[in-house]
């Protein structure tokens, strides 16, 4: 299948659309940025305090103080 971008006149832009259907051509929709719902989203995302920091540091440096054992 091929992808083409074309350019219609306002006034004609839904005569086109109802002839390329009828021929079997999909149309796909343009994407348009939503500002407002991309920082409500940013805003969502959950922030770590210092305890929760804390305690992966401490995990970590456990981890790190184990030694393997010798046969």
């Amino acid at each position: 299948m091929e992808k083409l971008i074309i350019n219609v006149p306002e006034e004609k832009s839904i005569l086109v659309k109802q002839l390329l259907k009828e021929l079997g051509v999909t149309i796909q929709e343009e994407n348009v940025f939503d500002g407002a719902s991309y920082k409500q989203k940013l805003l969502d995302v959950s922030v770590w305090n210092e305890e929760d920091v804390k305690f992966f540091e401490e995990s970590k440096n456990a981890l790190e103080s184990l030694k393997p054992q010798q046969w």
